[in-house]
């Protein structure tokens, strides 16, 4: 962690780094007790139904052995060197001889990944004057910008937000000197995961390589090194499902229209805005192979999508016997069958694990073997057809069975969502019936809404399954200013620091993007932080570093907004109730429709002082582009 001692000199100030905090450890006796409760409930599920063979292992080691595993698939450190390096050039042209990066082991940063900070020895006017050495090129890039946050007062967030504010950057030749021998960062937690399933739909479906080479940059900057990568499955699937013997046309009406794929990849619609061209198809797989190759390239871990038992009407003709049941209606599309009540294949048939095996087949053959990390989300805003643990356990092991057997190192990504949305039905005995159905450290959940709703802290650590402290934070991909701040600083650290704790990572899970840069700029830098943040103190130099120079109007608004607008704890999820973003179909010729009301769980008075102090500022910052 650093400390600026003082936030109002950025070229001037000096910093401590401090160790990381380590994970408080299970007691042997839970352990054990943890082990025997598998056992048991493996026997069961082995005498069930034949699986694969299941080996447990404790759960810390499980999660080390990944981490050297996904190691071992990244390029090599000159690749990784040239992909920092290009990162740079496109964010500061000019600046890249002075700086020189260097990839080194994780025996450099104590067994963690870490970036380090120094001068270039010996200095010369020409030559480097910043060295800055990581694990993996995210570590680089995200080095790159804490040097330029913390020594040069600069700031990098989206451009609908702002874009970057680089005018406080000295010259190239001219560049802040670190003091000592230069900082050491570690990452107190190995994952910074980034995205939601349904942010595809919602943010990125119109984009095109340039928006997507941008966005790949932002997220190295940001240190997110677990990125989703759900672009072109489509493709995919339509090759997997012809094998099946399903037919171009039969999967028009099971394939979503591109901005409502989300909801057709999860099972809760199907053809609604469809159908989907050849050429979209083709053009989207080809996107992901470039966005796939640029993660790669900087040492991410792409996260893919596997089989969760949503199949197209006309596998159920093509396999009679087959298990498939026919869901309810979800939240929209007004129970039309053209749209609704989708498809799902039960787990317990054998077609599951054929489908599900030859998905993964059929990506690896793709992209290559390019992760061992998959997201499968189950009965994702739909209720299982039974709340029996042992039928919840079967679904499990035969959801990692089919990826398994595709990839025989995979680990199934979850998103912990349902958890929360249907708490009636996801008691203690069916969490643990989910959780335990596969090996420990093949299954790491997301604590999805962890920043309002922590589900962790209820679950003792999701019985012992690794997890990710997760913000979620925006719903709808609606634009509202809100956060709550004091969350972020605080809770990734508090959940790292538990009895027996169980994080592997924190994340970004919003279901739409560029919004609220601050909220997004502090959650980022908890990859890097294993104590909690002084709010105030950095929104000082947020300030700072958002406008490119301390203006005491624009402080004393900030402080007014931390206590207001990002200072939501009324636990209240759908806040996004304000006139501005609601579709505009309240009808005031209806007398018994009631005038919406906005959700507000702050002083508007004081909101509106804040804008008055920006307002006075503006003689100061009428050139800023993140300031307007």
């Amino acid at each position: 962690m650093l400390l600026p001692v003082d936030a109002m000199d950025f070229t001037k100030a000096s910093y401590r780094a401090s160790e990381p905090e380590i994970p408080h450890a299970a007691s042997s006796q839970d352990r054990n007790c943890i082990m025997s409760n598998l056992n048991s409930l493996f026997l069961v599920l082995i005498l069930t139904v034949t699986l694969l063979p299941i080996a447990l292992s404790e759960p810390e080691d499980a999660i080390q052995a990944l981490v050297q595993r996904l190691d071992s698939k990244r390029p090599s450190p000159s690749v990784q060197e040239a992909a920092a390096k290009a990162v740079l050039e496109r964010l500061l042209p000019g600046y890249a001889s002075s700086f020189e990066f260097k990839i080194v082991s994780n025996d450099v940063c104590g067994g963690q990944s870490c970036f380090l900070i120094s001068n270039y020895n010996p200095l010369s006017k020409n030559g480097p004057e910043i060295v800055i050495k990581g694990t993996t090129a995210v570590e680089i890039a995200s080095g790159l910008y804490w040097y330029l946050k913390y020594w040069c007062g600069a700031h990098v967030s989206w451009d609908r937000t702002g874009g970057i504010q680089i005018a406080s950057i000295p010259k190239p030749g001219s560049l802040p000197l670190i003091k000592d021998e230069g900082v050491l960062i570690q990452r107190p937690v190995p994952w910074n995961y980034y995205q939601n399933v349904v942010a595809s739909s919602y943010s990125y479906v119109w984009w095109d390589w340039k928006r997507w080479e941008k966005e790949i940059d932002w997220m190295a900057l940001h240190g997110v090194n677990l990125p989703l990568a759900f672009t072109g499955q489509e493709a995919i699937w339509q090759k997997v499902f012809m094998d099946f013997n399903i037919s171009k046309e039969d999967l028009n009406g099971f394939f979503g229209g591109p901005a409502f794929l989300a909801w057709a990849r999860m099972g809760n619609l199907h053809g609604w805005g469809g159908p989907l061209s050849q050429n979209w198809l083709d053009q989207q797989l080809a996107l992901q192979k470039l966005v796939l190759s640029r993660m790669l390239e900087l040492g991410m871990t792409p996260v893919l999508p596997s089989f969760s038992g949503n199949v197209p009407a006309a596998l159920k003709k093509i396999f009679p016997s087959a298990n498939i049941t026919r869901l309810g209606n979800w939240n929209s599309v007004d129970a039309d069958p053209r749209w609704c009540c989708t498809y799902l294949l039960d787990s317990s048939d054998p077609l599951f694990v054929e489908i599900g095996e030859a998905f993964i087949r059929q990506q690896v053959e793709e992209y290559g073997d390019v992760t061992d990390i998959y997201n499968c989300d189950t009965f994702n805003e739909n209720t299982p057809p039974t709340n029996d643990p042992t039928y919840i356990s079967l679904l499990g092991a035969s959801v990692y069975k089919a990826m398994s057997k595709g990839d025989k190192d995979a680990v199934w990504l979850m998103q912990g969502w349902l958890f929360y949305t249907d708490s009636a039905f996801w008691k203690p005995p069916q969490m643990k019936a989910l959780l335990h159905s596969v090996p420990y450290g093949k299954m790491i959940v997301l604590d999805l809404f962890a920043d309002v709703k922590p589900i962790w802290e209820y679950s003792s650590q999701f019985y012992g399954t690794p997890y990710v402290w997760c913000m979620l934070h925006n719903f709808g991909g609606n634009i509202e200013m809100y956060g709550i701040l004091d969350a972020i600083s605080s809770g990734p650290v508090d959940a790292h620091n538990s009895k027996n704790s169980t994080m592997v990572g924190v994340g970004m899970c919003m279901e739409g993007i560029e919004h609220n840069p601050v909220v997004y700029e502090l959650m980022s830098e908890m990859a890097f932080r294993s104590e909690k943040v002084q709010v105030l103190d950095w929104l000082k130099s947020y300030s700072y570093r958002r406008y490119g120079k301390a203006v005491h109007q624009v402080e004393a608004a900030w402080e007014i907004l931390y206590g207001t607008i990002y200072n939501c704890t009324d636990g209240i999820a759908d806040h996004n109730r304000d006139f501005i973003v609601k579709f505009p179909d309240w009808d005031p010729s209806n007398a018994s429709a009631a005038l919406p009301q906005a959700h507000l769980w702050y002083s508007t008075e004081k909101v509106i002082n804040a804008l008055r102090l920006f307002l006075n500022a503006g003689n100061n910052l009428a050139g800023s582009i993140t300031y307007r």
